[in-house]
This record gives structure tokens, sequence and C-alpha cells, in this order.
């Protein structure tokens, strides 16, 4: 197949025009699922779809085994809405890392393309499942189970279906682990970096040790590329020496700005105690003393959410209905200033790999009081926040390539999608790497600078 690229958004000589696979991505999902059952061959054996797969049981202290290890592995046929396809999965189980520091467990799938290419190139795609309940993870609606939040990654086959039927390996991991720790960015980028080793060091996904690997994802897939991307090279170098590049869009920066941002939002709003519980949950911290009693009630009842339960089910929600009056500044909050502090990407050491960074304007909180103090953004991401941090990575030395859509946070994945899938497939083909780093706009002034006091 031509390895040769048009401009973003141009079908590809040889393979499938990427615009029409947007169009599928975006209202035909399930037609470009249904493209890649049409073009499978052969059938995998049939897997156990329990969780147990996910446990494990060795007599080896996990704290043993090095990050990336593989503990488990089962073949078996991808399934979409629950039906089983000849396309084959590879599924590990293997070590990862949790946010304090502590050996964990997580699962990654290997989706082979339906037709064995003459040279591996493999892609490692993130999820948004965005979700509290571990039966949402990608890994479990692969093998056939079905819940509510889970079809979030159904509507995702659209998104990889193009790199599928261009012969690309994915990688697909469990991003937020195996206790679904939404918004917790440094887990996600260790269990997606430690999900790449593990797919190298497994014999049965037929990936050489010479291939190279670029990284996709989108909104809660951005929080997960990003930090994969910046952590790599201290957490896992022989990782990030197999990484070409990595393409993000709809890029969580500081989810302290954004906190205060989605605040009050009829859409997004409800996303805010999502990203409490799941910052609690991953570092252990007691927030509920500090909420209101409706706080409370909130906070219990959405242990398990998803995205899909979240958005627009609580309209105007905002940080002061969630606090006691004594706490209605998030400032006043040790532990959550001290836990949010750590989740700020512009803080962190910059990568080292290309990357492509889409970020959208039109959300429908501008002209807020709150748009007004961070400036524009797509409705749930703050884009100066995103240009602050290209221009870092920019001077950092690394290459960056930043569109800014004038579109909402859901609407700009139909400009960001073409364009990030080919740049992708450009970095596995060796193409000259697009810079404009010295065109992007200065960001927001108050970027990269703590809103919450440091404690």
């Amino acid at each position: 197949m031509s390895t040769t690229r048009k401009s973003y958004g141009q079908p590809r000589p040889g393979g499938i025009g990427i615009t029409t696979r947007t169009l599928q991505c975006l209202g035909l999902g399930l037609a470009a699922a249904g493209l890649l059952i049409l073009a499978g061959t052969g059938t995998a054996p049939a897997a156990n779809t329990g969780s147990s797969f996910a446990v494990y049981s060795g007599s080896k202290p996990l704290r043993d085994y090095a990050p990336g290890a593989v503990l488990k592995t089962r073949t078996l046929n991808y399934h979409l809405t629950g039906i089983a396809t000849p396309l084959k999965v590879v599924q590990l189980l293997y070590r990862s890392t949790g946010s304090l520091g502590y050996p964990t467990v997580n699962v990654t799938s290997v989706i082979e393309p339906p037709i064995k290419p003459a040279t591996v190139r493999v892609v490692s795609y993130q999820s948004f499942y965005d979700s509290l309940n571990p039966a949402d993870e990608p890994s479990a609606a692969i093998t056939g189970n079905q819940t509510v939040g889970g079809e979030v990654w159904t509507a995702e086959n659209g998104l990889i279906a193009d790199l599928l039927l261009d012969g690309i390996t994915v990688v697909a991991s469990d991003t937020e682990g195996q206790s679904a720790d939404f918004a917790a960015g440094p887990v996600y980028g260790k269990n997606t970096l430690d999900s790449i080793g593990a797919a190298f060091k497994s014999h049965a996904t037929g990936i050489p040790g010479s291939a190279k690997v670029a990284m996709l994802g989108y909104s809660g897939g951005a929080i997960a590329t990003g930090w994969a991307a910046q952590l790599a090279p201290s957490y896992a170098p022989d990782v990030n020496k197999r990484l070409v590049g990595a393409a993000e869009g709809g890029i969580l920066v500081d989810p302290a700005h954004n906190l205060q941002y989605i605040s009050g939002s009829v859409l997004w709003s409800g996303v805010m105690p999502m990203s409490i519980i799941g910052l609690a949950r991953a570092y252990k911290v007691d927030l509920e003393k500090y909420m209101s009693p409706y706080g409370v009630t909130l906070y219990k009842k959405m242990q398990n959410y998803s995205i899909a339960s979240a958005l627009g089910a609580y309209p105007g929600l905002t940080w002061a209905k969630l606090a006691k009056p004594a706490y209605v500044n998030p400032d006043s909050v040790a532990p959550f200033v001290s836990t949010v502090n750590k989740l700020d990407l512009g803080a962190r050491p910059m990568p080292t790999i290309p990357m492509f960074m889409g970020q959208g304007t039109g959300g429908v909180l501008e002209g807020t009081a709150v748009s007004a103090q961070y400036g524009a953004g797509d409705g749930v991401m703050v884009a100066g926040d995103v240009r602050s941090l290209a221009r870092k990575i920019c001077a950092s030395g690394d290459s960056v390539d930043y569109q800014q859509y004038d579109l909402s946070h859901v609407t700009s994945v139909p400009q960001w999608l073409p364009q990030a899938t080919v740049w992708v497939l450009d970095r596995l083909a060796g193409d000259a790497i697009p810079n404009n780093c010295s065109s992007i706009a200065p960001g927001n002034s108050l970027a990269l600078q703590k809103l919450v006091k440091r404690h």
C-alpha cells in the first residue's frame, strides 16, 4: 500500500478516504465497524468474557514484576455490540503503576488489522470512554460485555476503522485502570505506556521489536495521550524510543482551570463531580467532609457514572452547590488543592516526540464571566491553556503542529480526526515533520500558573 499522503482531510491513495471515514465515525460508526467485519479473515478462538481475566492471582509478588510485564494472555474475536466478528484481538493483563506509586494490573487489547501487512505499524489509540465504572472499559466492550457507558467504545469503532483497514495494528488499553480513576492524568499515561510495552513483549501480538508506534486520542483519550508523551522519557524510556509522534485533540492541560470553566455549564457541569470522585479515588483522599448534603448525595450517587449519564444531567451545577458554605472557594480545601496540583501538564517535563495538537474555541460558555477570565474554549477545555502548553513544548525544542477550530468540543471532532489520522500515518511513514511553532498565538496569560494555592 502506498505511503504517499495527501493534505489533511483528503483521501489517500490505496486506502479508504479519511473524509468518508470521518462521516462514518460521526453518524455511521456501526457501518464502519461492519466494513471491518466483512474485511476480516479467519476466526479466533472464543474467550471467557468474565472479569476474572483482569485479576492477578500469581504467586510471585506483583511488585517484583517490572512495569509492562505480561501477566496473562488471551486471544478472542472482536465483539461489536455484543456480537462476535472475525477480527482477532489479543488481550493482555500487564503490570502497571497507580497514582501513588503502588503496583497495579491493567488490560490492553491489541487489535489486528483484517489484512496482515508486509510491515507492521502500530497506533496506540486512547479511548474517551470517560467513566467511573470499570465495566465500561474498552476491554470489556471488546469481549462482548454491554453497558450504556461502554457504548462509547462502539462509537469509537468509526475512529479506528480507517487505521485497521490501512493495515495498522491498534493497541487500546483501559487507560483509567481497573478501578476507573477518571481524570487522574498521570495514571492514564502510565497505563498507556505500559500497554505499549506489554504489546511488544508478548509473542502473541506478532509485533516485531523494530516496529514504530504513534499515539492518538481525543478528549479523555487526549488525557492519556498527553500524559504518556510527557511521562515517557522518564517513566518508560524504552517505549519512548519506539514513539514517532502523538496526536491529541480537545486537550485538558490543568484541571484546576477546567473545573472552574465548566462550573455552571448546561452541558458539561456534571463532569465536575465525576472528576472529583475520580481524583479522590486515585489519590485516596476524603473529600466528603467538605461537601454540602446535596454534594454528598451526588457524590455517592455518581460513583459508577459514565460520561453518557452525566452530560446535560445537572445543568447549572457549580462547585458552590457541592460544597459546605465554608468551602465554596476550592482554595480552602487543602486535600483537593494538593491533589489537583499534581495534574497540570504544563508543570511537567515536556515530551521529546513530535506532537499534533488540535483544540476548539467555539464552546457554549463563550461570553460568560468564566470565559472572560480564561479566554475562549470549546465548552470544556480552555484553548489558551492548550496554546500555552504547545508554545512551551516548542520552546523545549520539540516539533508541534497546532490546529485551532472555531467549534465546540464535540463539533471539533470532524475537523480534528482527519488531520490527526493523516498526521499519525505520516509519522509512521517517516515523512517530513510539520512544525508551525512560529505561528502559534500566545496562550492564556493565566495558563500554567496556579489559580489555587500551593500547599
